[in-house]
């Protein structure tokens, strides 16, 4: 999901919207000095990606009528999460109030905590022991809670299960050789002419850092150890990206390396594709029976593949924190504790299919008949494996995207891909 506006330049007229009509009062341009009290009671900023369900505002809404006395405004910042994060960052090194709950992805918590831009929050005021464990630890950095879970993410399998049954397979591959396998069937038939096999993110953002841990963890390696230190130049690694370079010139549509996850939906959606990775989010949009999808009621989801057996998914998702130089944070609090509640979260999974952070809900009976990939969601939470959790990861991501992108386009071999991000990787954590 991309956009071609520039980051400064959005950020410029964020910033001189909130300051025209009044943000959180005052000059938010302003630099000030970081608070950590959880008070002052009154209007708040609530920073945030695109919201393309129309369920945010409706949520939001319903807390602006319960609270006249202090309204919460939604700032929506572009769509690809590199520029969210840039926005974000760019506010706090400004020292500016202009933005006060910040919804950040949850590999961003230990650059932002260990950086001083967010206030540390209360763990005996929210209850965490409703959470899924795996993600209130993206919430933590050394010991202290920052953030608040509010959705959690594990990538899936989509498939065309109308297709396979179709070729006669009963079930959804657990290996990339069945996957491989199954491709080839369905390609035979009349219905397989015009679908491709496969599809991950290979293309240059912060999604092919993403499709690297999952092939790297399938594989049973790991980019960096328990300690923080590279370990790149493993067999495991290179087994990892050796998959993605492969299933990219054989497996993948030619568009594959311009597709972001966007563009991978509407791919999906189009009856393109007999194999996707992709996020919860897909599974509303590409059900819908409005004439959207040309897919509804014909897809099916399962744990990904791996290379003997499922594979491992990566844990995403979003959590809510507090900008250290916002105003207003006794209300900031309290609006996190509602948009994380189990009411608001059992609403936004019937509107968005956007996973939840409260364990009960994958559990609930109406909301599995609903929603049936609940429990492989679940299972995938369960054992997913974060991304790099590193104070520069700014830079340590923009690394495994460049190493990773040669890679997989055939700009250099594998071998020197990894060679050449051990090296980088070493110097962006050895002051950590």
């Amino acid at each position: 999901m991309r956009r071609t506006i520039t980051a400064g330049a959005v950020t410029c007229l964020a910033l001189a919207a909130l300051t025209a009509c009044g943000g959180s009062g005052g000059d938010s341009g302003k630099e000030k000095a970081p608070s950590g009290a959880l008070d002052g009671r009154g209007p708040v900023t609530f920073v945030t990606g695109k919201d393309r369900s129309g369920n945010l505002q409706k949520q939001i809404d319903g807390w602006n009528s319960a609270h006249p006395k202090e309204q919460v405004r939604v700032v929506e910042l572009p769509d690809e999460p590199n520029d969210q994060r840039q926005q974000m960052i760019q506010n706090a090194q400004t020292k500016s109030d202009a933005y006060g709950v910040l919804n950040l992805d949850v590999v961003w918590t230990a650059e932002f905590a260990a950086n001083r831009w967010l206030t540390p929050l209360p763990k005996d005021q929210i209850d965490l022991s409703k959470m899924l464990p795996a993600t209130v630890t993206t919430g933590e950095y050394r010991d202290k809670l920052y953030a608040v879970p509010s959705t959690s993410d594990a990538g899936m399998l989509y498939y065309r299960k109308d297709l396979l049954d179709k070729a006669g397979i009963s079930a959804p591959p657990k290996t990339y050789a069945e996957m491989w396998a199954d491709c080839d069937k369905v390609k035979a038939l009349p219905e397989g002419k015009g679908v491709d096999c496969y599809f991950t993110e290979v293309n240059k953002t912060e999604s092919l850092t993403i499709s690297a841990v999952e092939a790297v963890s399938s594989q049973g390696g790991s980019l960096l150890d328990a300690s923080g230190k590279p370990t790149v130049t493993t067999p495991q690694v290179k087994a990892g990206i050796q998959f993605l370079a492969d299933a990219r010139k054989a497996h993948m549509p030619k568009e594959a390396v311009t597709l972001d996850t966007e563009g991978g939906r509407r791919y999906f959606q189009g009856g393109k594709l007999l194999f996707q990775r992709q996020w919860p989010y897909q599974y509303a949009l590409a059900d819908k029976a409005d004439g959207s999808s040309k897919v509804a009621g014909k897809f099916a989801v399962a744990p990904l593949p791996g290379p003997n057996g499922p594979g491992v998914a990566n844990l995403g998702g979003h959590n809510l924190a507090i900008s250290a130089f916002a105003k207003n944070k006794a209300t900031a609090f309290d609006f996190i504790k509602y948009l994380t509640g189990e009411q608001a979260q059992r609403a936004n999974l019937l509107a968005t299919s956007q996973a939840p952070t409260v364990a009960s809900l994958y559990d609930d009976p109406a909301l599995t008949k609903r929603f049936p990939y609940l429990p492989v969601l679940k299972q995938a939470i369960a054992g997913a494996k974060p991304r790099p959790v590193v104070v520069k990861y700014g830079d340590v991501t923009a690394a495994i995207q460049g190493a990773v992108y040669d890679a997989v386009n055939g700009r250099t071999t594998v071998d020197q891909a990894v060679t050449d991000l051990q090296g980088k990787l070493t110097t962006l954590t050895a002051a950590q």
